[in-house]
């Protein structure tokens, strides 16, 4: 399948500290992204300070604007939340509320986009508990979460500052998520999916 355009995948998550774990695992699966031909960008940090959401409030900060328009020209989407007492960030959440905007479009929500979902916690608990909490609200979004997704136990793996993990096998794995995102927007490109939803 040939694509007439690179694919567009958005990376999402992440802490307010720069250079954080997730944000590390972030840019992992990114790189996956970028190896299966896709082009990429960041929202992490600092730009995910926004205001809490409110749909009955249309005024919107720059921040806000600008990640609202980046998931409208996405293809696939990565997003990767730390867990925190056993449950995505609300940093994270906050900023996934806001594609309640995007429910008027031509492609609603995260229609027609895989999702890769990564969670990064200290402890197996608080990181697969994460992982299905952004399972399920990637399926309230109309959005497709890749067949893998991952789970990481800081406990157990660290990231470095080269961008590389303690485990191979992790670091694999984050590749792969990232790769999905942009094998699964080739083919729905391909395909002619990116054309407006119906019904």
């Amino acid at each position: 399948m040939t694509a007439t355009r690179a694919i567009r995948v958005l990376g999402l998550g992440g802490s307010l500290r720069d250079g954080s774990q997730s944000e590390r695992a972030l840019r992992i699966a990114l790189a996956g992204a970028e190896e299966a031909g896709a082009s990429t960008t960041a929202i992490t940090g600092e730009a995910l300070r926004l205001p809490f959401y409110d749909a009955g409030d249309s005024d919107r900060t720059e921040r806000a604007s600008r990640l609202v328009e980046a998931v409208r020209q996405a293809d696939g989407i990565l997003v990767v939340s730390p867990g925190y007492h056993g449950a995505l960030s609300g940093l994270v959440k906050n900023a996934l509320d806001y594609v309640e905007d995007l429910r008027h479009d031509a492609r609603p929500y995260l229609h027609g986009r895989a999702v890769g979902l990564i969670s990064v916690a200290h402890g197996w608990q608080a990181a697969v508990t994460t992982l299905n909490q952004l399972r399920t609200i990637a399926h309230a979004l109309r959005g497709w979460p890749t067949p893998l997704g991952g789970a990481v136990n800081t406990a157990e793996v660290k990231f470095d500052e080269a961008g590389g993990a303690s485990e191979q096998k992790v670091e694999n794995t984050l590749r792969l998520i990232g790769r999905q995102v942009a094998e699964f927007g080739h083919a729905q490109l391909a395909a002619g999916f990116d054309r407006p939803a119906e019904g």
